[in-house]
């Protein structure tokens, strides 16, 4: 972070809105050709302009605003493309295609829908997915090693008890922003507190309280999704075939740095296809890892594109001005609710324009806590909702990293797969209800919370 800081433009950044317009040409084009090509009748409407082609207007167009602005686009974007957070996603998309494909290939997804998922009762399916990635996610405090560790397994479930790809794996997506949202070592609840003066107990809290209901009506919506879906037997998997997978898991839940859990998974893997697997050589292996690699090009490359992109509009003050705007808006309103609702405005639509939840809560963090301090809102609170609406817009944005991730793994579409992450949609429902209809108790104990922590 020291370099990039070093390594930005003097001249300090002016706020201009047209900075956020090549976004908008990316979306439009985008989606707009999607929606074209499925009115034509076209089964795979969004495939047919690849996001990464789309993308790339709207980067020339970033480019040119730096150029006419003084800036120096050039090394703006690749300053964009080769931050370290862009970098370690990239490098997780490929070992995740890479053990996803593999173990695929050697038949440890069959071993595992054989040996534990397949017992379990249909109505149970999805509910177990769900909390299944969100005890994970909550350990490890990443959603993306969540979604790496479990999708694999959800796809046999999908594909072993006859539901659709998209509920399942949205259904995962879900849990892992769950838990990535609670969790005390995640990036963003450390993002969150920092940047509002808050403590993370008293943040944890807060956020339970909203994300609970949030939670237990998820897995209620999903009882009913999926009760009429009986798991067919799979017969002749070994259950050792399962191993890479309980391992990956385990390493996970450990802390394990998701690079080496992901590493160790893919050497487990084609480890036990090499002794178990019939006619499995090291030749078949190198090519099930190359496979696994080429299914993430697309996405490796979108997810470098986006990080140039957003690195332009930020220069541009695209993001000072959004900020600017809302934190206006709310300095006209007075009260706790029209402040919170700035928060999450601020934080939802940060997350809109740069595709990180992190990113989002830090690029917004100083204007969200001035927006607090002057609407006597507490600083667990303000990190709450900070918190909380940057994994809602995370988690159903479709060029976010979470679900490319997943929508690659599953080869289904992301605009498809961004409507069936139930829990985001829901949390959404439920913490808006919490800010528009709160007790005199919850307000009460929020004020005495704010004063104890100043």
């Amino acid at each position: 972070m020291t370099s990039t800081v070093q390594d930005a433009p003097e001249a300090p950044v002016q706020p201009s809105a047209l900075a956020l317009t090549p976004l908008l040409l990316f979306l439009a084009l985008f989606f707009g050709a999607g929606l074209y090509f499925t009115a034509q009748g076209e089964a795979m409407g969004f495939y047919q302009l690849r996001a990464p082609v789309a993308i790339l207007p709207a980067v020339a167009l970033a480019a040119w605003l730096a150029w006419r602005g003084g800036q120096r686009p050039g090394a703006i974007l690749l300053r964009g493309m080769g931050d370290p957070n862009i970098v370690l996603m990239c490098l997780i998309f490929l070992l995740a295609g890479a053990f996803a494909h593999v173990s695929s290939a050697i038949g440890a997804v069959d071993a595992v829908v054989a040996l534990g998922i397949g017992a379990l009762p249909a109505a149970l399916l999805l509910p177990g997915l769900f909390v299944l990635a969100s005890f994970i996610s909550l350990a490890i405090g990443t959603s993306m090693g969540t979604i790496a560790a479990v999708v694999p397994i959800a796809i046999g479930v999908a594909d072993a008890a006859g539901l659709d790809r998209t509920l399942v794996i949205g259904t995962v997506i879900g849990g892992a922003m769950f838990g990535d949202n609670l969790s005390m070592i995640s990036d963003t609840t450390i993002a969150s507190t920092r940047t509002q003066g808050a403590q993370m107990r008293d943040k944890f809290r807060e956020n339970f309280r909203i994300a609970l209901p949030a939670a237990l009506a998820t897995i209620a919506l999903l009882l009913v999704l999926g009760e009429s879906a009986p798991v067919e037997s799979i017969e002749g998997a070994s259950p050792w075939l399962a191993l890479p997978y309980v391992l990956v898991l385990v390493l996970a839940l450990c802390g394990l740095d998701v690079l080496l859990v992901l590493g160790i998974g893919l050497a487990l893997a084609g480890g036990f296809g090499l002794v178990l697997g019939e006619g499995y050589d090291l030749v078949q292996l190198a090519g099930d890892v190359w496979i696994g690699f080429e299914g993430m090009t697309e996405i490796l490359l979108l997810s470098l594109l986006i990080g140039g992109l957003g690195a332009l509009m930020q220069a541009g003050g695209g993001l000072e001005w959004l900020a600017r705007l809302i934190a206006r808006f709310a300095r006209g309103h007075r009260g706790k609710r029209s402040g919170e609702l700035s928060i999450a405005a601020l934080s939802a639509t940060a997350d809109v324009f740069t595709a990180n939840n992190t990113v989002a809560i830090l690029v917004s963090g100083s204007i969200a806590r001035d927006i607090a301090q002057r609407h006597g809102i507490s600083p667990r609170r303000s990190a709450s909702v900070l918190d909380i609406f940057a994994c809602v817009a995370q988690g159903v944005i479709p060029y976010g990293a979470q679900i490319l991730l997943a929508a690659s793994l599953a080869a289904v579409s992301p605009l498809a797969l961004a409507g069936s992450v139930y829990y985001c949609w829901i949390l959404a429902v439920v913490a808006l209800a919490f800010i528009l209809w709160p007790t005199r108790r919850t307000a009460a104990s929020a004020e005495r919370a704010g004063q104890s922590s100043r």
